[in-house]
């Protein structure tokens, strides 16, 4: 992974000492509220319902194993003894003391971490595939071309103050598990006709009150000139984005205003300008990035391992969570374990201080010290041997940590919902708990299969409740908490939005909703497909009928 150099270390020393003495100035009173929010947000800070929040940057998701202590610490001593991870593979502590912030950035400096730019009208975390570097079917490291937009993006001075914040997905397989078109620039690395590496370059994308798909902007981008490129992509968006009103500042609004076309030609122009300053790094500069980023010493393994396949037999929660934690590996006798952070009845996402001290523990016993967080809002270790899963698994269950259940319907992702955000209109937590409750039997999860349930508690789509095979979007009526179902959304390669079924339910219905639809599916899936599959050849007909009768769907 990325190791920080001397100015990198200067720099997010001085940040801190910089904020330690802002801080002061607004517990003394020298600053206001209103004067001090722009200086908290630069600094990852937001005020919540009840309490501060601090918001720690983890670039495309990579942790170590000292990195995960460290975090374990702060949640003990700081916080309320957990944390909660995002699905921008960020992690968030929600009960700091806002005199004991200076203290916790002092000390996640300590192991090269920070929060700049985890919030505010700028350039965010840049977030990569979670398999990256592991994946066989992957065409390039997504993580060394994210920690390159990282070091041009940080601080950059011309893009500190954007219209409204800007996200970024990079992804290096056909198959997208970085949802990279739901993002403001979504890049896919791909080969031109000559075998040559770039870029697709996907503008526009986003979820909220407007959700759309990113629209290509580029068809192939040669490497050499990324930064360039995004450069002028924001230039076009700094000077054109709207800044009177903040539902339509974000870049997508943009596109869809100006269309794609003309978007493209603006941003053409203003990258022949851009090539001629020397913005795009020398090959000697990509490689020096790329060297963080080299494959470790793997052993030299068979391809199977006969007590694996044994330990499936004989123990059948553990086959469950082969066939749904675990994935292939691009190296003979390993492979990749997903660490689910939904236990049945858990808040997803959320992790103790003692699981995050057991998972590091972990990292460096069997996953060579290194953790990845995915934007579902689990964790993985991507490099364990076939022949140590089974006690992977056992030590992950003693601490709550090794449910079977990813891309199952209880792997539910989640916003914090009412319990802590004051922008949510409803509780987002205890309907996901409820709806785990409901399915937690895994024979019926793994007879249902793949699918995505997603629940954001207001119209932000900080759940991705539109990005969610079924979707739910919690909405006030008249002071009451009620939910909007959504089905046929996805994340994916095939990226599609969600469609809202009918009238919203009450927080009494929704999860009775959600069986109906589960039900429903069972009864008219063909051949075993997928959930998704079977809405796309179905449409939203038969759900309706089940959810609302005839005559009600006929008036609908």
């Amino acid at each position: 992974m990325y190791v920080y150099d001397k100015f990198d270390n200067s720099l997010v020393s001085d940040r801190v000492e910089q904020f330690r003495e802002q801080v002061g100035r607004r517990l003394s009173g020298e600053l206001t509220e209103d004067e001090f929010k722009p200086i908290r947000l630069m600094n990852g800070l937001y005020l919540q319902l009840h309490a501060y929040m601090l918001r720690v940057a983890i670039p495309y998701g990579l942790l170590s194993s000292p990195q995960m202590r460290k975090l374990a610490e702060v949640a003990r001593t700081y916080d309320r003894g957990y944390a909660h991870f995002t699905t921008r593979q960020n992690i968030q502590f929600n009960w700091p003391r806002l005199e004991d912030t200076p203290d916790i950035l002092e000390e996640l400096s300590s192991v090269e971490m920070h929060a700049i730019q985890t919030s505010g009208n700028c350039i965010r975390n840049i977030t990569a595939d979670q398999f990256a570097g592991v994946d066989a079917e992957e065409l390039d490291d997504s993580r060394v071309w994210a920690e390159l937009i990282r070091q041009w993006s940080s601080l950059h001075p011309e893009f500190t103050f954007l219209p409204r914040k800007f996200k970024i997905a990079v992804t290096g397989s056909p198959h997208d598990r970085t949802a990279v078109k739901f993002h403001d620039i979504g890049l896919i690395l791909k080969h031109d006709e000559d075998g040559n590496l770039g870029f697709e370059v996907l503008v526009g994308g986003g979820l909220g009150r407007t959700p759309m798909i990113g629209r290509t902007v580029r068809e192939f981008l040669p490497q050499q000139y990324l930064l360039s490129y995004l450069e002028a992509i924001l230039r076009v968006y700094n000077q054109l984005g709207r800044r009177d009103n903040k539902y339509k500042a974000r870049i997508k609004i943009l596109v869809h205003e100006t269309g794609i076309d003309a978007l493209r030609e603006m941003v053409e122009e203003e990258w022949s300008h851009v090539k001629e300053e020397g913005v795009d790094l020398p090959f000697a500069e990509v490689d020096r990035v790329r060297s963080h980023f080299t494959d470790p010493t793997y052993d030299v393994l068979p391809d199977h391992d006969h007590s694996f396949a044994v330990k499936q037999f004989e123990d059948p929660m553990f086959g469950r969570w082969v066939r749904a934690n675990l994935a292939p590996h691009k190296m003979p006798g390993y492979v990749i374990a997903n660490v689910s952070l939904k236990p049945i009845g858990g808040a997803p996402g959320d992790v103790t201080a003692a699981q995050m001290e057991a998972v590091a523990d972990l990292a460096d016993k069997y996953s060579l010290g290194e953790i990845r967080v995915a934007h579902e809002q689990n964790l993985v270790l991507a490099d364990v041997k076939m022949s140590d899963a089974y006690s992977l698994w056992k030590k992950l269950d003693e601490v709550q940590l090794g449910t079977p259940n990813l891309g199952l319907i209880s792997d539910i992702i989640a916003c914090p919902g009412l319990d802590y955000c004051a922008l949510a209109n409803a509780r987002s937590i205890p309907v996901a708990q409820r709806l785990q409750r409901r399915f937690a039997d895994f024979s019926r999860q793994f007879d249902i299969g793949e699918l995505t349930l997603n629940i954001s508690g207001c119209i932000n789509a900080c759940g991705h409740h539109h990005a969610g095979h079924i979707g739910i979007l919690g909405v006030d009526r008249r002071g009451e908490e009620y939910y909007q179902l959504t089905l046929g959304g996805s994340a994916d390669e095939n990226a599609s939005i969600g469609k809202i079924v009918g009238p919203a339910f009450s927080n009494a219905e929704i999860v009775d909703a959600v069986e109906t639809v589960i039900d429903t599916y069972l009864s008219i899936r063909a051949n075993g497909e997928a959930f998704i599959d079977t809405y796309r050849r179905t449409g939203e007909e038969p759900f309706k009928i089940a959810l609302f009768g005839e005559k009600q769907n006929v008036a609908a």
